[in-house]
């Protein structure tokens, strides 16, 4: 993540709960390229889709490459929104779902995918950002200097 450092501490804002979606793929077999190479391409172009249509609710993402695996952070404003784009009949995710269904079916295990979804409330979560460009949550939610939501972790979460 580029971009000018925000001096001082900062704290993601707090004021609105987020869906935490994590999705990602791993190659079993290297070979079988006709599997996983289909998969890997799919997901820029669902990210370049939803980029270009804030109203359907991703407020950011982070890629996160592996030798093997390969995974990517997206941070969605609701799980409705989320769950809308996964359904939507005209959108990129659909196709692409089910084309890896067919493959995956044909290519025996060659490459495995997984998601894990959390919701999570406003007032749920706490970040810090000590010098640091927009990043995370920050980024996506919006920053704000750290004594709005309290000095300590303790307090951003409202213990």
């Amino acid at each position: 993540m580029g971009g000018k450092p925000v001096q001082g501490r900062m704290t993601a804002d707090g004021t609105d709960g987020v869906v935490i979606f994590l999705i990602g793929m791993r190659v079993n077999k290297w070979r079988a390229l006709r599997s996983w190479l289909p998969v890997f391409r799919a997901m820029p172009r669902m990210i370049e889709e939803l980029a270009q249509d804030p109203a359907r609710g991703l407020l950011g993402i982070r890629a996160m490459p592996g030798l093997r695996n390969f995974s990517v952070l997206q941070y969605w404003e609701s799980k409705e929104k989320l769950l809308a784009y996964a359904s939507d009949q005209n959108g990129e995710h659909r196709p692409a779902w089910a084309a890896f269904n067919r493959r995956a079916r044909a290519g025996g295990g060659a490459v495995g995918i997984w998601h894990e979804t959390y919701v999570v409330p406003a007032g749920s979560y706490e970040t810090i950002y000590g010098d640091m460009p927009p990043h995370g949550l920050g980024r996506a939610r919006g920053l704000v200097p750290v004594g709005r939501r309290g000095e300590r972790a303790a307090q951003r979460l409202g213990d």
